[in-house]
């Protein structure tokens, strides 16, 4: 590609990276509103289900995407999405047909090789279709994919369980993802590196050796301040995603879709508007101040833990709603601050590599802990306080986000020196 792309092609773009996006969580979240039909069909407890959760999918989710954005940055970024997203989706198909714990947790492994290829590369691109004073806006579209898909996982999953079963919905969602990824690729053409931004082109096409990605990253403080604080953050996050429809179910008393649609709600309004206001906010105050792409996620945090909280202990559930909405909105606003900072860090070319580094700590952290600590913490607090267990383990999860908080405020100031300038 030549001619830079019009304004409305750059958009088209960005749709189809949002449509694949939205998928890739989609298939993460179903898993969390069926925990309870699963549970009674296979006989499994919180533990081993937190684990199909997190650690099946996030130990060669993490890895692997390393490798993957290194393959990305040397060849084309956008093969590497259209094959990662016919192969995560067939996999989640496949989980409609497990029969026994470890059958659905060698699917989940399957998944997690497939999403490995997805993220880390689409970073990369929107930040050569976009220029870096209308990036964080177009990460944070990008980023809505997250909640639109935690939405629709819950939703969906939750409407076939309701009226089918639950492994009809692994079906449904893993075959629509395969249908896609001949059309993405069909429409998402490989930009040129650093086409957006105000250097050579053709520099901008050298491929680094990977050695190189990781002595530059390694060097900055802001890096790995940035990378633990997310990890933290998702910890919390991801397992509150996993865990509170179940919670809605054993201590609200809702019924499987009614959790859904509730769930649902939440994260499609709250998460949808904290998403957006972190791009919005990070487009306009990081130009002046690159520290203030890890100051945004910092106060964020800390506002999130006490309504959290309070929503996870009322006796109410309507009450229950309006206080976690906020949270819900504060929790991944995170998104488009700190991922255009990892932009920011190296040059055009070793994007894809730094945004799979970043998200090595992050998912190995937040994905493969979060719904195991919560659901083992429910286990250890089931004799102690019954079907109530769950939903103390979620309130005591929240102090991750102070730590999260904590590391990147102390990231701030190291940002400032680190940002990479050609």
């Amino acid at each position: 590609m030549t001619a830079p792309p019009t304004p409305a092609y750059r958009a088209t773009v960005l749709a189809m990276l949002l449509i694949v996006y939205t998928f890739n969580f989609l298939d993460r979240q179903i898993l969390g509103i069926l925990v309870q039909p699963i549970k009674a069909d296979l006989g499994l407890t919180d533990t081993q289900l937190g684990a199909l959760g997190g650690i099946a999918f996030a130990m060669l989710y993490s890895t692997l995407a390393v490798p993957l954005a290194i393959v990305a940055d040397r060849t084309s970024r956008s093969w590497v999405i259209t094959i990662s997203l016919a192969i995560w989706s067939g996999f989640t198909a496949l989980c409609g047909v497990a029969t026994s714990f470890w059958q659905l947790f060698a699917f989940r492994l399957g998944v997690g090789v497939g999403e490995a290829g997805g993220v880390a590369p689409s970073y990369a691109m929107i930040a050569d279709y976009f220029p870096p004073e209308r990036r964080a806006r177009a990460l944070a579209i990008y980023s809505l994919g997250i909640p639109i898909g935690l939405a629709g996982g819950s939703i969906l999953g939750g409407f076939i369980a309701a009226t089918v079963d639950w492994r009809t919905a692994f079906i449904v969602v893993g075959v629509a993802g395969v249908a896609i990824a001949p059309v993405f690729r069909l429409i998402v053409r490989e930009p040129p590196r650093g086409m957006s931004d105000a250097i050579d082109v053709t520099a901008a096409a050298e491929r680094p050796a990977a050695g190189t990605v990781f002595r530059m990253l390694a060097a900055k403080p802001s890096f790995w301040l940035m990378g633990f604080a997310a990890g933290f953050s998702s910890m919390c996050g991801y397992g509150l995603a996993f865990w509170v429809p179940s919670v809605l179910i054993r201590s609200f008393g809702f019924e499987l879709f009614d959790a859904a649609l509730y769930m649902g709600s939440i994260l499609l309004v709250g998460g949808c508007a904290g998403v957006f206001a972190g791009g919005v906010l990070a487009d306009r105050l990081g130009q002046a101040d690159k520290g203030a792409y890890a100051k945004l996620p910092a106060i964020a945090w800390l506002v999130t833990v006490p309504l959290f909280a309070a929503g996870l202990l009322s006796p109410s559930p309507v009450v229950a709603w309006f206080l976690f909405l906020i949270p819900n909105g504060l929790n991944i606003l995170w998104l488009a601050p700190v991922n255009t900072a990892i932009q920011g860090l190296v040059p055009p070319q070793m994007r894809a590599t730094a945004s799979a580094c970043f998200l090595l700590i992050n998912n190995l952290i937040g994905l493969g802990l979060g719904s195991w600590v919560m659901g083992a913490m429910s286990d250890g607090m089931t004799a102690a306080y019954g079907d109530e267990a769950l939903r103390y383990a979620t309130v005591a999860a929240l102090s991750f986000y102070i730590v999260a908080a904590a590391l990147m405020l102390l990231a701030v100031r190291h940002l400032r020196r680190d940002w990479h300038r050609a």
